[in-house]
């Protein structure tokens, strides 16, 4: 999950009572939230220009092997090769639906295999 937040400082204060620039910083969290506990498991922070997909392996990564990870759901921006690969590394099913213009991948990795056995289903 992404979500922004927006960083105010003595700044934003100051242009808010005396009048400044419209242009203000934006931050994104990335959370990797434990379904059935509610727990945070992953967090990471980027600027706003980050694809949200480029972090789930990153927030995966956080994850200690030895915790298990039974499934990774997600919408579909997160349909790309590299998600579904550390999906399927870490021995997780992955729960995105693919994009409407999706296409079988070669079945060279675990991740493209279980995606095209979706895209069959």
């Amino acid at each position: 999950m992404a979500k922004g937040i927006k960083v105010e400082g003595e700044g934003e204060w100051n242009a808010r009572e005396h009048g400044g620039s419209k242009r203000r910083v934006w931050r994104k969290i990335h959370l990797g939230i434990g379904a059935q506990t509610l727990e945070i498991r992953a967090v990471a922070f980027t600027s706003r220009g980050i694809g949200n997909a480029p972090m789930l392996p990153e927030l995966l990564d956080q994850i200690p092997p030895e915790q298990e990870i039974g499934s990774v759901t997600a919408y579909g921006a997160y349909d790309t090769r590299k998600c579904h690969d550390a999906i399927a590394d870490r021995g997780a099913a992955a729960v995105i639906r693919p994009r409407k213009n999706a296409k079988p991948w070669k079945p060279n990795t675990l991740g493209a295999v279980a995606r095209n056995g979706v895209l069959r289903a």
